[in-house]
């Protein structure tokens, strides 16, 4: 296996830099903040993001828990894959990821100041540091020129018929160097009431509220209308399950929390 390395501080833009190196290398797999990534799709693991600690976080993504580590080797072993690329905050992390997967030897560093420029690391830092955008980036796929365009196009369909706003609120990267997609804030909101669509108790869904910034959360207030008996804890969690599978299904999100407030409840006849 050929194994590669990108290494570099929090917040220097390692994600969005991988892209394009795995792209220049031809690597389908990345593993980054404990996440195995194949093909442009998570395919293993769970994201060091969204640990309560730090100290939690650094060992989620060095795969410091054995069952952590033994999912990643065997999705490894599961897809034949042949190159990876691990992104790591130094190179000492990134061996540490190496031996903890078994993949050892890298054959190939790269620091984030080979690909990066001063002033562009110094703006990624910055943006990290005060904006607290979560960057959500597409890893590598094979792609035909027009992929960006059937992107807006898909994401016009799973929202609305009508043509939505493009805002600054969550950043998309494409695994080529030139656009970004913004998200705004409308549609993150949107992604909720339609992941209720469906179910019929569900009336109306207003107050949502959403947060990426560090342990990205949901809040709601649900009206509902159920039969007598109707177990609400059970109604609730089935509520937050469908806007937890929305979220990681179109925008690759793994939310921390999502809270619901039954703001109305009618109860119908057995």
């Amino acid at each position: 296996m050929d194994v590669f390395a990108l290494y570099g501080p929090s917040g220097t833009g390692k994600s969005t830099n991988a892209l394009e190196l795995a792209h220049k290398y031809k690597i389908n797999a990345i593993i980054d903040d404990g996440l195995l990534i194949y093909n442009g799709r998570k395919v293993a693991g769970t994201s060091a993001k969204y640990e309560r600690t730090t100290v939690q976080a650094v060992k989620r993504a060095i795969f410091f828990y054995e069952d952590h580590a033994t999912e990643i080797r065997q999705a490894i072993r599961d897809f034949n894959i042949e190159r990876i690329l691990l992104l790591g905050t130094s190179q000492k992390m990134v061996n540490r990821i190496a031996d903890a997967l078994e993949i050892a030897p890298i054959t190939t560093y790269i620091s984030i100041e080979d690909i990066r420029s001063s002033s562009e690391i110094k703006a990624a830092l910055y943006t990290r540091r005060t904006s607290g955008k979560h960057v959500i980036p597409i890893p590598y796929i094979q792609v035909e020129q027009d992929f960006f365009r059937r992107l807006i196009a898909q994401g016009k369909k799973i929202f609305s018929s009508k043509k939505e706003i493009i805002g600054e609120t969550t950043i998309v990267q494409p695994d080529f160097g030139g656009g970004r997609m913004h998200v705004t804030e409308h549609v993150l909101r949107k992604l909720v009431t339609l992941s209720c669509n469906n179910m019929p108790e569900v009336e109306n869904i207003t107050k949502i509220s959403v947060t990426l910034n560090d342990l990205p959360s949901v809040s709601l207030e649900v009206y509902l209308n159920v039969k007598r008996g109707t177990s609400l804890p059970d109604m609730a969690q089935e509520i937050r399950h469908r806007i937890y599978k929305s979220y990681v299904q179109h925008l690759n999100i793994e939310l921390h929390s999502i809270h619901i407030h039954i703001g109305k409840l009618a109860m119908a006849g057995a």
